[in-house]
């Protein structure tokens, strides 16, 4: 007798990401409910879904809603920004939570998604990363383009890559903007589209630069990957870069 799959539970924040899990979920056969953080999560992008916007300090809403609609599955996707204790408004469920997170809370991204899958397991949900949903999501190792990096931007890409290393062992950012041997930009809290936005007025004469993105050494790769999509690429273009780059099998496109 075949086992009905479980419903997949889905935390979702901002862009188009949670969508595309739950498209690929319910083309597996499972059913899914998102709960939508709000501020973060679009409306219209979930709108055709089962789906509930709660803020995210209510914890106890969370979880009962995620409950109440039979998810043990869980997974977390689309940019969240921290916010401050004042905005968090924690209720009580909220309250033991961040007791159990302790001094994560004031860790790197990473340290954090760690703390919150160790404490949701606890709670009874089992995690799993986005790409064991999207099977098909992970960037590929090799050349996806038909034009070959030059010497100058294989040398931009191995600074970059000990560059993104180094932020990553901190647990600061997962990527960086290397130009000519320049590290014009670093990613830190404010994401890569805004690192990207200030590439644009500190771009040098000449050939252009190289976006790399990178996972953290160590890091739980069950949440935030790094990702790749079209706003991206758009604000590659927009920076003048004329080349993107990232870790292949660790990467969703």
């Amino acid at each position: 007798m075949t086992e009905t799959p479980r419903t997949l539970g889905i935390l979702a924040g901002g862009g188009r990401l949670p969508a595309q899990v739950a498209a690929a979920a319910r083309a597996a056969g499972r059913s899914v409910f998102i709960v939508g953080l709000e501020g973060f999560a679009d409306p219209a992008v979930l709108a055709p879904w089962r789906h509930e916007i709660i803020r995210i300090g209510a914890a106890g809403r969370i979880m009962a809603a995620l409950r109440g609609h039979g998810c043990q599955d869980l997974v977390l996707i689309g940019p969240v920004r921290r916010p401050s204790m004042l905005d968090l408004r924690p209720d009580a469920e909220g309250v033991r939570i961040l007791g159990r997170i302790g001094r994560a809370a004031f860790l790197g991204d990473d340290g954090l998604l760690a703390a919150v899958i160790r404490v949701l397991g606890e709670a009874g949900f089992r995690v799993i990363g986005a790409h064991e949903v999207m099977r098909d999501a992970l960037g590929p190792r090799g050349l996806l383009t038909r034009m070959a990096p030059d010497a100058q931007a294989v040398a931009d890409l191995e600074r970059g890559i000990a560059v993104a290393r180094a932020l990553g062992a901190a647990d600061v950012g997962q990527g960086c903007v290397v130009q000519q041997g320049i590290v014009l930009a670093v990613e830190a809290v404010e994401g890569t589209d805004a690192m990207l936005a200030r590439c644009a007025g500190l771009a040098r004469p000449g050939v252009g630069g190289v976006l790399l993105k990178l996972v953290k050494p160590g890091q739980e790769r069950r949440a935030d990957l790094p990702t790749i999509g079209p706003t991206t690429i758009a604000g590659a273009v927009a920076a003048g870069l004329r080349g993107v780059a990232f870790e292949a099998g660790g990467t969703i496109l």
